[in-house]
């Protein structure tokens, strides 16, 4: 019986999912690929879109700036990543990515575990002292 799960991802392959800060282009996930451990996304986030502050209870996460500026945070600190930078975020820690660009940011989030019990992730940007780290920008449309 030939194995029902791609071990290469064409661009044909890839599952969109569209989400308010930018599409989420599926590169390897339970379903599409037979990933266990690991979940690769790429997204495109448009400028002046975020994925406000949230935390992942289960997963820790690696993000890879492709293309453009992203003002990252992880925790409390934040740097501006650019091509070729990453930022690594431990399990269930706080952090956002903001599109710090007049171009689409592009960047890739590689997630481990892939399968986990509880839920993927936990919205942390209206409890403090997040809501108010970036109160300067409107981010309210994504959502």
């Amino acid at each position: 019986m030939a194995n029902p799960y791609l071990r290469f991802v064409t661009e044909a392959d890839i599952q969109i999912e569209e989400l308010p800060w930018g599409p989420h282009e599926w590169l390897a996930r339970p379903g599409l690929t037979e990933s266990q451990e690991l979940l690769l996304v790429r997204i495109r986030m448009p400028p002046g879109k975020a994925h406000r502050f949230h935390r992942h209870p289960e997963m820790e996460e690696i993000i890879y700036v492709e293309s453009g500026t992203a003002e990252q945070w992880v925790e409390q600190e934040h740097r501006l990543l650019t091509a070729g930078q990453s930022a690594h975020i431990p399990k269930d820690v706080v952090h956002g990515t903001y599109n710090a660009g007049d171009d689409t940011l592009v960047f890739l989030a590689i997630l481990a575990p892939a399968e986990f019990t509880g839920p993927a992730l936990v919205d942390m940007s209206e409890v403090e002292p997040w809501k108010t780290l970036i109160a300067s920008i409107d981010f309210a449309l994504d959502r």
